[in-house]
């Protein structure tokens, strides 16, 4: 369980218990000030001014405390590739200076760290107030790149493609411009058609959990993977399942028996093992 530890001030003490009024929180605990219980982690304030922020949910309010936070960044990340339904979806967003500000209040973490419900609710405004770039790779197009590239091949694609529309809308990259790592750098690069000129980004694992402008990138695309779920489901009149578990299993089998003939080529990604499952 990742961990950081922090020495705050008075004043930064006061910020973080306020930002943590919605969690269950301990002020019983000898040598501490408070401890909150986050869904993910545990935020505990020592009385010598240290914090240990521990899991990735507390992660996201302890980059309020770092300096990096208060430097402009953008980040990309991915959302739909463990999913046997629904599309591929990345973003990069770009965040300011000034956009921590109403940024931090709202206890941006990691999308798979919060709920679908808050998602759908907090996502809005950072769509309407970050600058960002979206790439949505349906199902048809994705099953057909696939039979040439592998999936870290397209997700390395999609996150350059994301970055140069993101370039493109600002006018420049800032200096600091992290993807969520799921390939060697050199590797990633070798992946590329056309590095657009963009050669700076940095790589780092879990770097949802320590970076707000991939945190950010993750809720955006977490969003409008649900859309393009619930878009599914209205076209074809089917409730699609999310994940790649037993549940997908037995729907898919439910669809083809209610709707003969249906083609999973609109609908999912056929290499996974839940087809072979789905039509044995």
């Amino acid at each position: 369980m990742e961990t950081r530890t922090l020495s705050l001030n008075e004043n930064q003490l006061k910020q973080l218990e306020k930002a943590l009024k919605d969690y269950p929180t301990r002020y019983d605990l000898e040598h501490t000030l408070f401890q909150a219980k986050l869904p993910d982690g545990v935020i505990t304030a020592y009385r010598s001014k240290k914090v240990v922020f521990m899991g990735a949910g507390a992660q996201a309010f302890s980059e309020a405390f770092l300096d990096r936070t208060r430097t402009p960044m953008a980040g990309s990340d991915e959302v739909g590739t463990g999913d046997y339904f629904g599309p591929v979806v990345v973003v990069a967003c770009y965040i300011s200076e000034q956009d921590y500000e109403w940024l931090i209040p709202l206890k941006i973490m990691d999308s798979k760290a919060m709920t679908d419900q808050v998602i759908i609710d907090v996502a809005p405004t950072l769509i309407n107030k970050l600058t960002h770039s979206l790439l949505v790779l349906d199902n048809p197009t994705y099953n057909r790149v696939h039979k040439e590239h592998n999936m870290n091949a397209i997700k390395a694609r999609l996150h350059h493609s994301a970055y140069a529309h993101l370039k493109k809308k600002l006018g420049f990259l800032p200096d600091l411009s992290v993807v969520d790592q799921f390939a060697k750098p050199d590797f990633y690069y070798r992946y590329l058609d056309d590095d657009y000129g963009i050669t700076h980004l940095h790589f780092e694992t879990k770097a949802e959990n320590k970076y707000l402008a991939v945190a950010c990138a993750s809720v955006i695309a977490r969003y409008y993977f649900l859309e393009a779920i619930k878009q599914l489901s209205k076209k074809y009149h089917f409730v699609f399942p999310l994940g790649a578990g037993a549940l997908v299993d037995q729907k898919g089998r439910e669809l083809l028996k209610q709707q003969p003939g249906f083609d999973l080529n609109n609908v999912a990604k056929l290499h996974f093992k839940n087809t072979m499952r789905i039509t044995e």
